[in-house]
């Protein structure tokens, strides 16, 4: 009989979040575990082959039915090897042997790729890309990530740094970011970047605003409630809107233009806001970019949520097939 099923695991700082699939990318089964990240990470290899090997004896699922695993994690990854260094919110500063001990421990093929390079396959595949070979996905949460499919294939550059749309620099005389780099997109279309612009506006600002207020008073806020207000018309958090969506839209017609991609899928907890924030993002991108991509390349939103890691760490196991 030929295998029908494959799996796929999101491997985050808080949580690891696994997904029993079929091969054409729909979820049967997911569940999650925390990550112990307790003792340089040791223990999390060993709690993956536990969680995935007990889930398939609950339900007397027969190895014989899976492709492989799947999985997507932070930090630099060697594909080849199947390994991960720098992943530093999950203790493992050095080289972590992660491929063959997972195969090994639950006796299926294993493969790995980095986290939002997974998350851009899984939105490519059965999201908001649909299918098409030529996808730029941007995900937008405490830090800004992407991925860049062409042709049909992850784009890993020589260094795996392919597809780090995140420090792409759309300010040079901008906010520092951790990378080292000033004025990278991280820094102002992140959820804490978005709140920084806020804090610098603020200090001009001269008209009325619950916003800067609450700004003012030293009190903290959040990327949804300049989202909230600006949506309520608030002038001040509609002015920081539309610098973020500027900065946005600034790099989408600069990849768009380099690559020309069917769509650019703006993903990740900031994208929350929605066709609001979309509209806005791509009125940026008509503006800069050039005129056959402002023709043919569309700004979307990501449509899996959380469910796009899982989705597109699967996907990577049907190379296995």
């Amino acid at each position: 009989m030929t295998a029908s099923k494959i799996i796929g695991i999101d491997l985050g700082g808080t949580s690891i979040k696994f997904g029993i699939l079929t091969l054409e990318g729909e979820v049967q089964d997911k569940w999650s575990i925390p990550t112990n990240i307790l003792e340089d990470g040791k223990h999390i290899v060993p709690d993956i082959i536990e969680a995935i090997n007990h889930r398939l004896a609950l339900y007397k699922l027969d190895k014989s039915d899976f492709v492989g695993i799947g999985m997507g994690t932070p930090g630099s990854v060697n594909i080849a090897e199947g390994t991960v260094k720098a992943a530093f919110n999950l203790n493992w500063a050095g080289v972590q042997e992660v491929g063959k001990p997972i195969a090994e421990g639950v006796g299926l093929p294993f493969i790995l790729d980095n986290d939002a390079n997974v998350a851009a396959l899984g939105e490519r595949w059965v999201g908001a890309g649909e299918n098409n070979p030529d996808v730029v996905f941007i995900t937008l949460g405490t830090g800004v990530g992407g991925g860049i499919i062409a042709a049909g294939e992850l784009v890993h550059g020589v260094a795996g740094a392919g597809g780090e749309i995140g420090h792409i620099c759309v300010d040079p005389a901008g906010f520092d970011c951790t990378c080292g780099n000033r004025g990278c997109l991280e820094t102002v279309t992140s959820a804490t970047g978005i709140v920084r612009l806020a804090r610098q506006f603020a200090e001009e600002y001269e008209g009325d605003s619950a916003v800067k207020a609450t700004i003012d008073n030293g009190e903290e806020i959040t990327s949804k409630d300049i989202f909230m207000a600006a949506e309520a018309g608030d002038s001040f958090s509609l002015a920081v809107v539309d610098k973020f969506a500027y900065y946005l839209g600034f790099a989408c017609a600069n990849l768009g233009s380099t690559l020309n991609p069917d769509s650019i899928v703006i993903g990740g907890g900031v994208s929350a806001a929605g066709e609001f924030l979309r509209e806005k993002v791509e009125a940026y991108f008509k503006k800069y970019a050039f005129s056959t991509v402002r023709a043919t390349t569309k700004i979307k939103l990501a449509v899996l949520g959380n469910d796009a890691g899982i989705i597109g760490a699967a996907s990577l196991a049907l190379k296995l097939k």
